[in-house]
This record gives C-alpha cells, sequence and structure tokens, in this order.
C-alpha cells in the first residue's frame, strides 16, 4: 500500500475546543458558533445611512473575471459534457474546522453546484464517486438528473477510512472511457484529506486519464497537497484551495460553465438527437430507463417508440440522444456570450438628460454619486448596476436594454 501525504499535521480536537471555551466563557455554545463567521463585519453604510450586506466586492470580482476572460482569445468550448463529481468522505470529512463539519459543507456546496450545472448545461450529465474507507463507489450513474443526485447524496453522508484517489480516478475512468468523441470529459475531485492510501502507483492512473482526455481538477479543504497539484497539471485541469465555505462554493462554481477544449479535441461533427413527444396521461407502458411500469407521463423515443421518464437522457433501446428544444436555447448562451459590460464612473451632469440617466435600466435603482462605478452595455448604451450585472450574465443571458432595442425596431 502506497501513502502520499502533504504538509498537516495532528489534529487535537478536545485541546482545540477548551482553547475556544476558555477564550469566551460567558458566550454561549451558539454564540461561539457564529462568532468566527463574523458575518457583521460585511455590513456597510450607505449614503442614506442604512446598512447593507457588502456584496459590492464579491460582484466587483465576478466582473473583473468576466473582463479578464473576454480580453483573451475566442476559444472553442464543449456545451456536451460528462462530469464525475468525485467527493472525499473519509475520516478526515469529519473535521470540524468547517462548521458544522467538512462534509456537511461540502454536500451543501455540491448540492448548490449540481443545481446550477444542470441550469447552465442541460444537455451534460453528472455522475457522483464517494471515496471513503480505502476504496471508492458509485452514489449515482452518469444522468441528467439534479434532483436525483441531490437525493442519492443526502442518503450517503458517512465519513470513515481512509481516501483513495487512485481507486477513484480508475473508476470515473472506467465510466468516461465509453463517451462518444464529441462528448468532453471531466472530473472534480473535492479532497479532504491530507493523504491519499492508493493500492498501487498512483502516477500511472494519471497517465491513463491524460490518455483519455479527461480533464481532473481538484477542490482541496486543507493544506495543499503535490499529488494533487500533480493530477491536475498532467490532465489540464485546475488545483485550488478553499479558505471557507463561501470559498469553497465560488470555486466550485467556476466549473460550472463549459472548459475550453482540450488542444487534441475532434473536429466539430454532427450529433444525432432525437425530440420526443410527450406520452398520454393514461397510458400504461414500461419505462426503459428503470424497467417498472408506469401509468402516464413520460416521453416517446422518436426512433425506437420506447419510453424514458425524464429530459435531457439517452435512450436505453437505441442510444439515441433525447433532448427537447428548450435544453437547446439554454445552451446557445455559451456559443454566443452577452459582451461584458463597460465600467464607467457616475457623473452627476448625466442625470436629467434622460429619463434613466441616473438609475439602473434593470432594476430602477438610482445610482449613487461621489465617484461609484455603474456598467454600461457596449451595444445598447444602457447603464446598469453590479446587481443587475451579474443577474444578466449569470442567469438571464440577454441584455434588457438590447432586447427593447429590437421590440422598438419591430413596431
Amino acid at each position: 500500500m502506497e501513502k502520499r501525504s502533504g504538509q498537516g499535521g495532528p489534529a487535537f480536537q478536545e485541546d482545540e475546543e477548551m482553547e475556544e471555551e476558555d477564550k469566551a466563557p460567558d458566550m454561549e455554545a451558539w454564540e461561539r458558533a457564529y462568532a468566527d463567521d463574523r458575518s457583521w463585519e460585511s455590513l456597510i453604510e450607505d449614503e442614506s445611512g442604512l446598512l447593507k450586506a457588502g456584496d459590492d466586492v464579491q460582484q466587483q470580482r465576478q466582473h473583473r473575471r468576466r473582463l479578464i476572460q473576454a480580453s483573451g482569445p475566442r476559444i472553442q468550448r464543449g456545451i456536451i459534457r460528462y462530469l464525475c463529481l468525485i467527493l472525499d468522505f473519509s475520516r478526515a470529512a469529519g473535521e470540524i474546522d468547517f462548521r458544522p463539519s467538512r462534509m456537511a459543507v461540502v454536500a451543501k456546496a455540491v448540492e448548490d453546484f449540481v443545481r446550477e450545472y444542470f441550469d447552465q448545461n442541460p444537455l451534460s450529465q453528472l455522475g457522483i464517486i464517494v471515496m471513503k474507507n480505502g476504496i471508492a463507489s458509485v452514489v449515482t450513474e452518469l444522468s441528467g438528473s439534479p434532483e436525483a443526485h441531490i437525493r442519492a447524496l443526502k442518503s450517503n453522508l458517512e465519513s470513515f477510512g481512509e481516501a483513495s484517489l487512485q481507486n477513484g480516478l480508475e473508476l470515473a475512468h472506467t465510466y468516461v472511457q465509453h463517451i462518444p468523441s464529441y462528448g468532453h470529459r471531466e472530473v472534480v475531485i473535492v479532497f479532504s484529506a491530507l493523504s491519499t492510501c492508493d493500492p498501487g502507483n498512483i502516477l500511472e492512473t494519471v497517465k491513463k486519464c491524460k490518455a483519455a482526455r479527461m480533464k481532473c481538477s481538484v477542490v482541496g479543504l486543507t493544506a495543499e497537497i503535490y499529488i494533487c497539484k500533480h493530477i491536475s497539471q498532467e490532465t489540464g485541469g485546475s488545483y485550488a484551495v478553499a479558505m471557507n465555505e463561501g470559498h469553497l462554493k465560488e470555486i466550485l462554481l467556476e466549473h460550472v460553465p463549459p472548459p475550453a477544449a482540450m488542444p487534441d479535441a475532434s473536429s466539430a461533427s454532427l450529433v444525432r438527437m432525437g425530440f420526443p413527444q410527450r406520452g398520454s396521461e393514461g397510458a400504461v407502458a414500461i419505462c426503459a430507463c428503470h424497467k417498472e411500469l408506469r401509468i402516464g407521463g413520460g416521453y416517446i423515443c422518436p426512433r425506437c417508440r420506447a419510453r424514458v421518464c425524464e429530459l435531457p437522457t439517452e435512450c436505453s433501446l437505441c442510444g439515441l440522444a433525447l433532448v427537447s428544444s428548450a435544453h437547446l436555447a439554454r445552451s446557445y448562451h455559451h456559443l454566443f456570450p452577452i459582451p461584458t459590460f463597460d465600467e464607467l464612473l457616475v457623473d452627476a451632469s448625466l442625470r436629467g438628460k434622460s429619463s434613466f440617466a441616473g438609475s439602473c435600466f434593470g432594476c430602477r435603482i438610482q445610482l449613487s454619486g461621489g465617484g461609484s462605478l455603474r456598467l454600461r452595455c457596449p451595444r445598447c448604451k444602457r447603464d446598469f448596476c453590479f446587481d443587475c450585472d451579474v443577474y444578466i450574465h449569470e442567469s438571464l443571458h440577454n441584455c434588457p436594454g438590447c432586447e427593447t432595442l429590437q421590440e422598438e425596431a419591430v413596431t
């Protein structure tokens, strides 16, 4: 058995709890739980003297990230992704440096990630693998149902034993090696431990994943570990260590947009898809995906007439990819994204020249002066606040100002 570890030492949990109690003897248990969070420090006072959450720094950081991405060259992205999410539920996941525990924080962050992943990538599929007790086991198969993944994850929240990165990568490799050439193979590992207990040479497994064009990324919860960094560098992925719960969620959400295609990816090719019709409510048929007798609902494959429960999916009989027109429309924004808004200083002299010169075109909130920033669409020249900028680029994927100009041109 090989054991690879990074920097770190033993955790004396009882001593740390006693020290915390000595530091705050007059505080209740629930007060100590929130004392480390210090969420009140993020409150700021606006010009009218009211308190508001200081989310501007986070929103500005997201805007700067979009500016950096927009300044780079246009890259090829794949909208049909197959992602294996490998979670470390070993003994280290039970540590309480993340409140209430690492495993609970990871489960919550993964739940948000799964919902956002399928919202932004409706044509993609995802599977969950858990590492514990030195082995890797499948929690959910590759599928396109976010609720099924979340239910299965909540029923497997147990942490014990050691983690094995090699077993997790080997299991993920067996799932993605049969994916068609047009699919993009990705692995995201959320690693809680400081070591990995492997049955063989993990470096050979990394070479195998690289040969299979698997892009492996690692999100750590402890110190930086050499083997995790080596895996991400060799396969073209990324490696980051979360500093807190908010940072962990931010790192995971960075994997929601489709990544750049690998240099040796296959050229563009046509993908055969089917658009099934909704089955009648009173019909009785056997579900092809669950092999069970179902009454009403479902979708009928246009090629083999088999019935499936949900979309998108792949027909288990004929192998045809089954999608709906809404799924294609929601994947469209990755290929033609909205341009990044330009930053402009609020100028008081502009107010009064137009009905919305001093307010956000999206939410109509007044844009304060005094050197604060506003964001302007380079196409329609409408001004927006940071809240609307985040909503437009990450959820709506349409500029209200540009849509308004198109409607006015038609009428």
